[in-house]
């Protein structure tokens, strides 16, 4: 599987930017205030500890089809500058770090990510979209996300892009 491209820089401005959101949890957005839906996305917005301003994500959670018990936060924002987009996928812990995360957007390999950070509440693998993984993501139909448990077993857990071009239009 190839590496989304992320240089250090992008990933050190990007996680820089968003550390005061990375300390206090993902799940933050998801209590945040639901502020719109666009299909399968929820724009939530809050104000996370030491922020100057409200910051919305587009989320959306899911679980395997087939395992209840392990799914996925997707959570897409603009950075603090407004200059970037983060892509942020909260996973369950338990997931084996080296495999990374795995994409494929309309069933096209798109490639891999590593995980940051383990947190109580699960693992965080984080990138910053490019327009060339924007375009896909507002043109595509499903994203796959590949989490792996052994190094033999890969779990594709889809989900749903209807609705992230328009909200993706709306993030402030």
């Amino acid at each position: 599987m190839k590496h989304l491209s992320l240089s250090f820089r992008q990933l050190v401005m990007g996680f820089a930017a968003l550390l005061p959101c990375l300390l206090t949890a993902p799940s933050v957005y998801a209590q945040g205030e639901l502020k719109n839906a666009f299909h399968d996305w929820q724009m939530r917005c809050d104000t996370p500890p030491g922020a100057q301003s409200e910051q919305c994500a587009l989320i959306q959670n899911v679980s395997a089809e087939d395992r209840e018990n392990v799914g996925l936060s997707v959570i897409v924002l603009k950075t603090a500058d407004k200059q970037g987009t983060i892509l942020r996928v909260l996973a369950p812990l338990g997931v084996l770090l080296p495999s990374q995360l795995g994409l494929f957007i309309d069933s096209k390999e798109i490639g891999s990510a590593p995980f940051i950070r383990c947190l109580p509440n699960g693992c965080v693998a984080e990138v910053m979209l490019q327009q060339p993984l924007l375009d896909q993501f507002k043109k595509g139909e499903s994203a796959t996300f590949i989490i792996f448990q052994t190094p033999e077993e890969g779990i594709g857990i889809p989900i749903s892009l209807s609705g992230f071009s328009k909200g993706y239009e709306s993030l402030p």
